[in-house]
C-alpha cells in the first residue's frame, strides 16, 4: 500500500462548539469540509494517520517524530479539558522512518515519551475520531531547516510506508495568513492575502514545487502557520500524480483557514519535484560560482581545502594586490538553499590581510557557528557563499543616520557587543535592526546602548 490521500486542514480551536460556545458558525464552511474530509478517511479506513503540526515539538536543526507507545493529550488550554485524546503510535513506522533517516544521514531525532499531544494534532483528530474512533498515528513535527529539506522529509516517510506496506492517511495540519484583516487578532499584513492565494492556487492544481520557492522574508511577513506541514505533505508524493481539490477557504476572523484534499492517481515522473528542485539549484551555484570574484572564490577555497586536508589554507598566488595588501574586518556568510547555514566576521582586522582574514572567517562560519551543526564535506555542493568587506565604523548622534539597507551597525552596552549587517532579508525597519543586534548581544531591550555604523563592499 502506500500513503492513499492527504488532506490540508486548519487548527482553529473556535471550530470546536464547546470552544466557540457559538462563535464557530462564523467558518460554518469549515466545519463542514472539515466533516466532509472525516467521512473521506473513514472510508479509506487506513492503518496510520499521519500528522505535520506546527504545535508539535519544533527545532531548528533535525524533525521531531513521536517515539512513545502512546500519546495523550487535552484541550485543557482552551477550556475543556474534558475533551482528551489518548492514541496508540504506530511505533513499526517510526523506527522505520527513523531508521532510512539514519542511513541517509537525515535529521531526525524520536523525540522523549512524554510529550503531550498538542492542539495543532487534536483539533484533526477531534473531527476524525467522530468518524473513525481508531487507527494508529503518527506525530511528525516541523523544522526550520531550510523548505527543500522538509520536502525531503516527505519523501523518507513515503519509502517508510512503502517499505512496510502501510495504509496511511496524512493530515498536513497547518493555518494560512494570520495577517489577512486589520481587524483579526494579528492585524494586516499586505502579503497576507498574496499568501493565502498563492496557496490555494497551489492546492488546486497540485503544483507542489511552487511550495520551495517561497522565500522566508516573504513567510514571516504573511504570518502563516502551516507551510512546511504542507511541504512535508508534498514530499510524501514526489514522483507521483495525484488529483486535487479545494473544499473550503475562509478569512472571516482574520486568520485563513483552508481545506484540501489530495488523492494519489499514479507515477509521473514529470512530477519528480525533489530532482527537479535540485537540478536548477545545482546548475544555478554553478553559474555564481563561475561568476563569483576572487574574494568569494578564496572563501570556496579555503572551505575545500579544509575538508581535504583538515588543514588551514595558506594565503595562494595570484589574488588581487588589494587583498594582500590591505586590512579590514570581514564577515562570511554561508548559505544552503537560501537559508542561512553560518555567519561569523570580525569588526576590526585581526590578520596582516584581507585574503588571511577571508580564510579565517570562511572556516568559522562553516565550523564554529553556535547556531548550526558543524558544515560537512557533502553541504558545499549546495553552498552560496557573500563575503563583506567592512568600511571603519562611525559613532551615530541620531538614528536617522541609520538606514538598513546602506549601513550596518554595531551596538555596545558595558562589555556586550552585537553587529548586524546591512541590506539583509526581513529586516527593513531600524527599529527591527536594532532589536536583533541587541538580542544577538544579549543586550536587553529596554537597556541603552552606544550605535555605531558601518558600510560594507559585498562580494
Amino acid at each position: 500500500m502506500s500513503i492513499l490521500a492527504s488532506f490540508i486542514v486548519p487548527h482553529p480551536p473556535l471550530i470546536i462548539p464547546n470552544i466557540g460556545k457559538g462563535s464557530e458558525k462564523q467558518v460554518s464552511k469549515t466545519i463542514s469540509a472539515y466533516k466532509e474530509i472525516a467521512k473521506q478517511i473513514a472510508t479509506l479506513n487506513p492503518e496510520t494517520i499521519i500528522i505535520s503540526s506546527p504545535h508539535a515539538p519544533m527545532y531548528s536543526d533535525y524533525f521531531y517524530i513521536s517515539s512513545s507507545k502512546t500519546l495523550t493529550g487535552n484541550l485543557a488550554n482552551f477550556g475543556t479539558p474534558e475533551i482528551s485524546f489518548t492514541e496508540e503510535v504506530d511505533t513499526k513506522l517510526v523506527d522505520e522512518i527513523s531508521s532510512l533517516a539514519q542511513k541517509y544521514h537525515f535529521p531526525t531525532s524520536k523525540e522523549i515519551p512524554s510529550v503531550p499531544l498538542d492542539h495543532g494534532t487534536m483539533i484533526p483528530l477531534y473531527f476524525i475520531r467522530e468518524e473513525l474512533p481508531k487507527c494508529l498515528i503518527v506525530v511528525i513535527g516541523l523544522s526550520t531547516l531550510p523548505l527543500i529539506t522538509n520536502y525531503q522529509m516527505g519523501t523518507i516517510i513515503k519509502e517508510a510506508v512503502n517499505n512496510l506496506n502501510r495504509n496511511v492517511v496524512y493530515i498536513a495540519s497547518g493555518d494560512l495568513s494570520h495577517k489577512l484583516q486589520e481587524y483579526g487578532p494579528y492585524g494586516f499584513a499586505t502579503e497576507g492575502p498574496i499568501y493565502d492565494k498563492k496557496i490555494m492556487d497551489i492546492c488546486r492544481t497540485s503544483n507542489f514545487y511552487e511550495l520551495l520557492t517561497f522565500k522566508s522574508s516573504f513567510l514571516e511577513k504573511a504570518a502563516e502557520c502551516g507551510h512546511r506541514s504542507f511541504t512535508i505533505m508534498a514530499g510524501c508524493f514526489d514522483g507521483q500524480e495525484i488529483e486535487s481539490q479545494e473544499l473550503s477557504h475562509e478569512d472571516i476572523t482574520g486568520v485563513g483557514y483552508g481545506i484540501c484534499s489530495f488523492y494519489l492517481k499514479k507515477t509521473n515522473p514529470s512530477r519528480q519535484f525533489l530532482k527537479k528542485y535540485l537540478k536548477e539549484e545545482s546548475l544555478r551555484l554553478e553559474k555564481i560560482k563561475k561568476s563569483s570574484d576572487s574574494y568569494v572564490n578564496l572563501a570556496f577555497e579555503s572551505l575545500k581545502y579544509y575538508f581535504d586536508t583538515k588543514q588551514k589554507m595558506s594565503i595562494p598566488p595570484n589574488l588581487p594586490e588589494e587583498m594582500l595588501t590591505n586590512k579590514a574586518g570581514v564577515f562570511v556568510s554561508l548559505y544552503k538553499f537560501d537559508t542561512l547555514r553560518g555567519c561569523i566576521g570580525t569588526i576590526s582586522p585581526t590578520t596582516k590581510c584581507i585574503a588571511e582574514e577571508i580564510i579565517n572567517n570562511s572556516l568559522s562560519a562553516a565550523l564554529n557557528d553556535y547556531r548550526f551543526p558543524p558544515l560537512t564535506k557533502e553541504e558545499l555542493k549546495w553552498l552560496n557563499i557573500s563575503v563583506y568587506i567592512l568600511k571603519e565604523p562611525e559613532p551615530i548622534s541620531s538614528l536617522d543616520m541609520l538606514d538598513v539597507h546602506k549601513y550596518g551597525i554595531i551596538v555596545t552596552h558595558g562589555l556586550k557587543r552585537g553587529v548586524l549587517l546591512p541590506d539583509l532579508d526581513g529586516v527593513d525597519t531600524i527599529k527591527k535592526q536594532i532589536a536583533i543586534a541587541k538580542e544577538k548581544a544579549s543586550i536587553k531591550p529596554n537597556e541603552d546602548c552606544k550605535i555605531e555604523r558601518f558600510e560594507v563592499i559585498k562580494h
